[in-house]
């Protein structure tokens, strides 16, 4: 029986990392043509995170390793969201054919492989198995009890996934040896046939030998973490080339509006936040951010308008509901503050802020009383 094709009319794809197999911008098209939204990074909106198999390059290369990678895949899945690898991805938009029939349990294989279960989530999402995830086959069985073996021997889930993909079809590791490269000097690699032939950890594409040869996901890519380490100016710089190549990224222009506000150019940050909503109306961030900012410069009927609009989007969202009440508590219209702060806590009840606007509440009631008295 072959597997279902085809995504949910109104789902959000999130990308992170850039795709091995062809350009963001293409895959984008076609959930776009099966009425879904394909975005790079991810937001409140996101119901399926796509992890590009890029990442396993860069993250050989980068400090952090497979760290932030683990970080990454434990935070999507604690937020609740759909994890695909990109083959699995791929397999769901119908462009490329699912693999054969499969029986075997995500508990079964790992009952007869002895692979850790992490191990083998990991692997999974990137794409070391013929399955992306359950029900598996009986060849990635024999997978699972080759990486197992691998990782007794002390590789990592990364050091193996890098190294998979440089053979080819991964099936097609069924019937070799795979050893890890401890014995020859290379904890790193992992070798064909008792060490003979080195899989290098290079993936099957070309990650780009020319400095100036730069693809818009290495942009964002590096723009990205130019946020994360508080470099705005360069942060903002870097989003503002990947608008130049695409213009109608509206997570590209949010996050520069980001950056802007970060670096004191508020006029700008308006600008962007503004651009980021025009392009995406239902960014319920954008809308958020752009009310903190009004409010900062004091713009209260603005920000007011910002507020609504992003509840309104999204009823599940606390943080506007708690400022909103904030805000009208400022301005004196203690009971709308109440209302609001009684709604902020049918949505987060137990939090520091919970707290904040239970003492609200017992402030406003204080209030009333006394001018009832």
């Amino acid at each position: 029986m072959t597997a279902p094709t085809g995504i949910i009319p109104g789902a959000v794809f999130g990308a992170i990392g850039a795709l091995a197999a062809f350009p963001l911008r293409l895959a984008a098209r076609e959930v776009e043509r099966q009425h879904g939204q394909l975005r790079r990074g991810v937001t409140r909106r996101t119901t399926h995170v796509v992890f590009g198999r890029t990442l396993l390059a860069k993250a050989g290369l980068a400090k952090a390793g497979d760290a932030e990678i683990e970080r990454r895949v434990a935070a999507e899945r604690a937020a609740g969201r759909t994890l695909l690898s990109e083959n699995g991805f791929l397999r769901l938009l119908g462009l490329i054919k699912a693999p054969e029939a499969s029986s075997l349990s995500r508990k079964s294989l790992i009952d007869q492989s002895k692979l850790p279960g992490a191990d083998l989530d990991l692997l999974s999402l990137f794409d070391a198995f013929e399955h992306d995830g359950e029900p598996y086959s009986f060849r990635d069985l024999i997978l699972a009890r080759k990486y197992a073996g691998l990782v007794a021997g002390g590789a990592s889930w990364g050091a193996i996934a890098r190294s998979v993909h440089r053979s080819g079809p991964v099936a097609s590791l069924t019937a070799k040896s795979l050893n890890v490269g401890s014995q020859h000097g290379r904890p790193d690699a992992i070798y064909l046939e008792g060490g003979q032939s080195e899989l290098d950890g290079q993936l099957l594409f070309d990650l780009g030998s020319a400095a100036g040869d730069d693809t818009l996901e290495d942009l964002f890519a590096e723009a990205e973490s130019a946020e994360e380490q508080g470099d705005h100016e360069q942060a903002a710089a870097l989003y503002q080339r990947c608008l130049a190549i695409d213009p109608s990224d509206a997570i590209a222009a949010f996050n520069r509006a980001n950056c802007l506000r970060g670096a004191g150019r508020a006029a700008e940050a308006a600008h962007d936040y503004a651009r980021a909503i025009k392009l995406d109306p239902a960014f319920v961030e954008a809308w958020f951010n752009l009310a903190g900012l009004m409010s900062e410069q004091g713009k209260v009927p603005s920000a007011r308008r910002h507020l609504q609009k992003a509840i309104t989007l999204d009823r599940t969202y606390a943080d506007p509901v708690f400022n909103l009440a904030r805000l009208e508590f400022d301005a004196g219209n203690l009971l709308e503050a109440r209302r609001n702060w009684m709604r902020y806590l049918e949505l987060d009840a137990d939090s520091e802020w919970a707290r904040m606007a239970a003492r609200g509440i017992q402030f406003v009631d204080l209030q009333m009383t006394r001018t009832a008295g």
